[in-house]
């Protein structure tokens, strides 16, 4: 074997071929595939005790004992399939391991889940040339495809981005190649028999529903019209090319009132008014690591966390009169002399009239759009980085229990004190941040609207503040 794998996997779905490549591999001297070897419900096939020894309890408990037999050198390529409901303690393990052969085999899904439908209703999940097809008609349900439709995507998406990152290759195969007997050599090949001068599909299995779309489903108009209410093209997605961002746990502030209450806070944010508000109520705790952060929620049972969100215009309001004042001179200075942002000299940026104000911002807000949109080469700032992709990070270790809008801040704030046992929050001590009048403006609105197309849809902020 010149290709240097020592083992292979099989990434599929239910119907989507996969026990006919597996039948056609175990054809191939040299080749062995051991079924679904990690499928909570059977062990590699039907009515099978046992792999190697090991029993499904042993591979319950650990199931790495049972992937170092399958990808362990011998004489002959092992290998199995791996679906997405499958054990998910291996998948990291598979991925990193370079000496098993990735190949993974898709199926128009809308045939896969009729396929998947038709066998559990008539429990025919093989056929041979002397058995025969139950022929029958499935009724679509519109949910219940949307559902697998996303867990297919989910799952292919997890493998292509861990072999992009550990720069890995994949053998592709889809449904009609399984009876393509040059692509099928070339796979053989490419697992490393090279010797092997044809491979012909497996005769030990037929096509189980060679009908058309309309023989097999029972509401086939009812299907088509719910199907024209997907977006394959993607027609509303709203493209992201800001960099993922970590959960900044650095930045979160605690406080030892009632059970506990953990701010997460957004930059460019009431933050300073609500620490402070936080400070009125007791001891804060901040500068956690990870590791602070998980004891000091072991250490506080009926905790609550939060984080609260600006509308974007005046968010990016927040940002603007950051760099004027805070950002360090020579951010001023690339904005002025590359970004097409019009700032006079910095010693003239104090006295700035109410319409260079406006003028400047809506200046501003364009170079908002051209950076959030990955059109230029100064990285995302935290001042004015989008607030779902900002949430985003927070989930990368613990999701907040309130989202809470700054215009209702007060209300929802009581709440959530009352909830950690704090009768009396004090909330007339948050203070409110001034904001000039020339903020109605509707160009400012519009462009502001075309910076975060994607917080506005999010978290359904109005454009007019």
């Amino acid at each position: 074997m010149t290709a240097g794998f020592t083992s292979f996997v099989i990434f599929a779905g239910m119907r989507t071929g996969s026990n006919l490549l597996e039948s056609t591999l175990n054809d191939v001297p040299g080749i062995r595939c051991y079924g679904e070897a990690f499928n909570p419900y059977i062990l590699g096939w039907p009515n099978t005790d046992d792999l190697w020894g090991i029993t499904m309890a042993q591979r319950e408990t650990d199931p790495l004992p049972l992937l170092e037999q399958l990808r362990k050198p011998r004489r002959y390529l092992s290998g199995f399939r791996y679906f997405h409901d499958h054990d998910p303690r291996v998948f990291d393990a598979i991925m990193q391991d370079r000496s098993c052969a990735k190949v993974i085999l898709t199926r128009n899904p809308l045939e896969s889940y009729v396929s998947t439908r038709l066998a559990w209703e008539t429990d025919q999940w093989k056929l041979n040339e002397t058995e025969t097809p139950i022929e029958i008609q499935i009724t679509y349900d519109g949910p219940e495809f949307r559902q697998s439709l996303s867990e297919t995507d989910t799952f292919q998406q997890k493998i292509i981005r861990s072999l992009q990152i550990s720069g890995q290759s994949a053998f592709i195969l889809s449904y009609p190649d399984l009876r393509d007997t040059e692509v099928l050599t070339g796979l053989v090949r490419w697992l490393g028999r090279t010797e092997v001068e044809r491979v012909d599909p497996s005769r030990h299995l037929v096509p189980q529903n060679p009908q058309d779309m309309e023989a097999k489903v029972g509401n086939f108009a009812a299907m088509q019209a719910d199907l024209h209410g997907l977006d394959p093209f993607l027609l509303y997605h709203l493209p992201n090319y800001e960099p993922r961002r970590g959960p900044s746990v650095p930045s979160f502030v605690a406080t030892e009132a009632g059970r506990g209450l953990l701010f997460m806070p957004v930059r460019g944010g009431p933050t300073a008014g609500i620490t402070a508000w936080l400070t009125g109520l007791g001891a804060l705790q901040a500068d956690f690591t990870q590791t602070s952060l998980r004891q000091w929620k072991r250490g506080h049972p009926g905790h609550r966390s939060f984080t609260v969100l600006r509308h974007p215009l005046h968010r990016a309001w927040d940002a603007f009169l950051h760099l004027l004042g805070e950002a360090p001179a020579e951010m001023r200075a690339l904005l002025r002399n590359v970004h097409r942002v019009p700032l006079p000299p910095d010693a003239e940026l104090a006295a700035l009239s109410e319409e260079q104000s406006r003028d400047l911002f809506l200046d501003f807000l364009g170079f908002l759009k051209r950076n959030l949109n990955g059109q230029t080469t100064l990285p995302v700032n935290q001042n004015w980085a989008s607030q779902s992709e900002i949430i985003a990070g927070f989930a990368r270790f613990g999701s907040p229990d309130a989202i809470i809008r700054e215009h209702r801040m007060v209300e929802d704030l009581a709440h959530l004190a009352a909830s950690i046992g704090v009768p009396d929050p004090q909330l007339d001590r948050l203070s409110t941040d001034h904001r000039p009048d020339f903020l109605s403006d509707r160009k400012l609105i519009d462009a502001a609207h075309a910076a975060y197309q994607r917080d506005y849809m999010a978290f359904g902020y109005e454009k007019t503040p």
